[in-house]
């Protein structure tokens, strides 16, 4: 009898390198580093430059590990939940999936893949439960949903591995404290029963370069101190192109959108094959998008409008047209940030200054989005400034000083909420749960005094609101707290997620058809008749129903633009930081660099009227026009900690002369603006910058309390305290804002401890004052130099604040831009 040949192990690897191979690729050397490390059962977290295979570096290493543990794997169907990928956009969830597909057919291996968010039909989010698949990709949010379902458990105990795409982009908001408490939970349910550490649950995160990517590691992995960081040593092409105007007398000094150089922006879309045309706000966006169709009316057709408010149907189709390379440019938002991979895309073009240099990156990168590909990135500058900042970013690039992203701590709301889910899924102990939520980087200080409030405040809603039956959520069972009720669970489960933002409305034509979301504050100031703009449809409003409101297609030639909350992003310390340097160099050699060189003219006139500070130094204007007496001050720190300088600046000269005054401010600098001489010298100048009691004083030229009740209003929404509603029937947006300020006076005056009254003082301090910038700001210029100068008219320098100050006054009637142009024009002749 023959004797029977022992089969091969078949070996994942030799599988995928063969299938790469075939295909005329060869694994980068970080991607095959990752797959070893996940093969010995090590976490951790992945950085390479975009269009480098990020993605398959995580997925390809669990397919690894899958065939080397399964010799049937090619027949093996219906495994359960083997690769959890969390993503935090719905167009990169669709990307992701697709690119998945693709690769396991190709390699005959019969996993599912499924995608799981906001948008999934409910249909499909109960096929999904009762049959999950290899792969599931979810946002953080119906992750958490995940979780509060009761029968949640099994869908974990088969999970080798949890992926976190773009986690760079997640840290530094709450959503990024949902996926530590996620994480921390469900570290918990899916270790396998034999001990093998490979078979041990794998977390992995995924990430473009950040300035802090080992501390990001470290809030990824909690208290796993194993965690490996894999960088590839790969350096992406960006090449930035600043599109300048003739000469830069002729070019806005402030107060516009940039559409004053359509003319020398559409020659690059129509030499490029597909552009992503980047503005930082939806109503920018809506902006660009007209201008361009009126401009080049050819692109009707091939240009498509991409932002947040736009129905989703349309968004896909939009994202799909991408990658079929049908269309010609795409105007956006940050909808299309991240690592989307429309490989037709070979153009960006970026509107105005994208505040910091990981964001200009990031956006560079969806053009060229393959490996050794150069990203092409176009800047069009706004007003004549900001092409100092196209200097800086250049830069910032080069020297690769790219920004940290902060960690969020003690996210008081997040962690309510999150405790309720896990009572209306299968409940929790009280010493379980403390445990879990202590192994993350957000609550690892937490003491078991403020987790027992946060208990009594999920069961009775704290001492003060427990007499209100709405607070009284969850209830102990023996050692276990649940929520028994179906009516709290139903509302807990319809809010889950930590984005908060205004009410949003469906827009809708009166005779069918759906066109966006708008917000109602935008939508209550318009009476019946008036047009506006949404999805670059103009539209007349008819009437508002309930949620819903109707229109009708509008032919007015001037239409509203919708604004949107929230939009204005503040400069990062870092691009701060080499603005200043940059300025300096301007001061110094301008023939240096071309784009400081093509800036001359303006500069010579701030020097011939004023002066232009170096890296060390502070310039303070002190000019008069007959709008009253101006002080201009130029700290290039982002227009958050302008604001707070501002009110302490202005506090302490009121404190040498009662005063009153006006206060504008952008990201280069601040104004303050009185009907009175302002009382500052060359000897008490610097006095004012001092960070002594720098606290103390702000508190007193600032609201504190109502800038604390502005946060509290998210902070409530967040944690259940107000209830914004049922589909369709959601309330309105000033009945949130009142319920939040009452339950928020109420707090202050009975239970001024109250801990997420706290949060709502802390988040003030951090992220609406930005409190230690603005202290090293402080220090910094107080250990400079600071120039005093009187000007005899406005200089290029102020003329952005005083653009921002004049479009908030009426203090005249003549029109903005005429203003500005003759102002210009009078300095162009000097």
């Amino acid at each position: 009898m023959a004797k029977r040949l022992k089969s091969k192990p078949v070996n994942g690897f030799d599988v995928i390198h063969a299938w790469l191979k075939s295909k005329g690729h060869k694994a980068f050397d970080f991607q095959e580093e990752t797959w070893q490390l996940y093969a010995e059962g090590l976490s951790g977290i992945v950085n390479a430059p975009t269009g480098f295979g990020k993605t398959f570096s995580v997925f390809l290493a669990v397919v690894i590990d899958w065939i080397n543990r399964n010799p049937d794997y090619l027949t093996k169907k219906n495994n359960g939940l083997q690769l959890l990928w969390v993503t935090p956009l719905r167009a990169l969830a669709k990307d992701i999936n697709r690119a998945m597909e693709i690769a396991l057919e190709e390699l005959n291996i019969p996993w599912r893949v499924a995608v799981r968010n906001g948008d999934t039909p409910i249909a499909d989010r109960q096929k999904q439960k009762r049959s999950m698949p290899e792969i599931f990709i979810i946002t953080p949010e119906s992750l958490h949903l995940l979780i509060a379902n009761k029968d949640h458990k099994q869908l974990f105990k088969t999970l080798t591995c949890i992926a976190v795409d773009e986690w760079h982009e997640l840290l530094g908001s709450k959503r990024g404290v949902q996926v530590e408490l996620a994480l921390s939970y469900i570290k918990t349910l899916s270790q396998y029963a034999d001990g093998d550490k490979t078979n041990l649950l794998r977390i992995w995160g995924i990430s473009a370069t950040i300035g802090n990517l080992q501390q990001a590691m470290q809030v990824l992995l909690g208290e796993d101190e194993s965690g490996v960081i894999v960088t590839a040593k790969l350096q992406k092409k960006i090449a930035l192109h600043t599109i300048l105007p003739e000469t830069v007398e002729r070019f806005p000094w402030a107060g516009h959108l940039g559409i004053k150089m359509i003319q020398h922006v559409l020659p690059v879309i129509r030499n490029s094959r597909t552009t992503l045309f980047f503005t930082n706000v939806r109503s920018g966006a809506e902006l660009w998008y007209q201008a361009l169709l009126e401009a080049a009316p050819e692109l009707a057709g091939v240009i498509a409008l991409h932002h947040s408010a736009i129905d989703a149907e349309l968004r896909t189709w939009v994202e799909d047209q991408l990658h079929a390379g049908t269309l010609k440019v795409v105007v956006c938002t940050a909808s299309l940030d991240l690592g989307v991979d429309f490989r037709p895309v070979d153009t960006v073009i970026q509107v105005g200054s994208p505040k910091g240099v990981a964001r200009f990156i990031q956006r560079a990168g969806r053009s060229g989005h393959e490996p050794h590909a150069v990203s092409n990135i176009y800047f069009v500058p706004t007003h004549s400034l900001e092409i100092v900042e196209a200097a800086a970013l250049k830069t910032a690039y080069e020297q690769q000083y790219i920004e940290d992203r902060i960690p969020v701590t003690r996210a008081y709301d997040t962690l309510v909420q999150y405790m309720v889910t896990r009572a209306v899924g299968e409940g929790f102990t009280r010493e379980g749960l403390y445990k879990e939520v202590i192994t993350t980087n957000c609550f690892a200080d937490l003491s078991m005094e403020e987790f027992d409030w946060m208990l009594s405040f999920i069961i009775q809603g704290g001492t003060t609101l427990s007499s209100y039956d709405e607070y009284h959520k969850v209830v102990k069972i023996d050692d276990l707290y649940k929520v028994t009720s179906r009516r709290v669970a139903l509302r807990h489960r319809l809010h889950i997620g930590t984005i908060v933002g205004d009410n949003l409305l469906r827009v809708r034509f009166i005779g069918g058809g759906f066109v966006g979301t708008i917000e109602e504050y935008f939508i209550s100031k318009l009476k019946p008749g008036d047009a506006f703009i949404l999805g670059g449809k103009k539209v007349e409003l008819v009437m508002i129903r309930d949620m819903d409101v109707l229109v009708r297609k509008s032919t007015a030639k001037n239409a509203m633009v919708p604004s949107w909350m929230g939009g204005r992003m503040p400069l990062s310390a870092n691009l701060g930081e080499v603005l200043r340097a940059t300025f300096m160099q301007a001061a110094i050699d301008p023939e240096s660099n071309p784009l400081l060189n093509f800036l001359k003219p303006l500069f010579d006139l701030q020097r011939k009227l004023s002066q232009i500070p170096k890296e060390d130094e502070l310039l303070v204007e002190l000019i008069e026009t007959r709008e009253g007496f101006h002080l201009f001050v130029y700290p290039f720190e982002g227009r958050l900690v302008h604001q707070s300088m501002a009110s302490l600046v202005a506090y302490r000269i009121a404190q040498i002369l009662p005063i009153t005054f006006s206060i504008a401010m952008t990201d280069y600098g601040f104004e303050l603006l009185s009907d009175q001489p302002i009382p500052i010298t060359e000897e008490n100048c610097k006095e004012l910058f001092n960070p002594e009691h720098w606290y103390a004083d702000l508190q007193h030229g600032i609201n504190a309390v109502e800038l604390g009740r502005r946060k509290f209003r998210d902070i409530a929404v967040i944690s259940g305290l107000i209830f914004q509603g049922y589909p369709g029937e959601y309330k309105k947006q000033r009945h949130l804002q009142n319920s939040s300020a009452l339950i928020y006076d109420v707090l202050r005056e009975h239970e001024p401890n109250n801990m997420l009254l706290q949060q709502a003082y802390n988040e003030a301090l951090v992220y609406e004052i930005e409190a230690e910038r603005l202290y090293h700001s402080l220090a910094r210029i107080y250990n400079g130099r600071v120039l005093i100068s009187r000007p005899k008219t406005p200089t290029p320098f102020c003329f952005p604040i005083m653009a921002d100050s004049l479009s908030r006054s009426q203090l005249t009637s003549e029109k903005l831009e005429d203003r500005i142009k003759r102002i210009q024009a009078q300095l162009n002749k000097l």
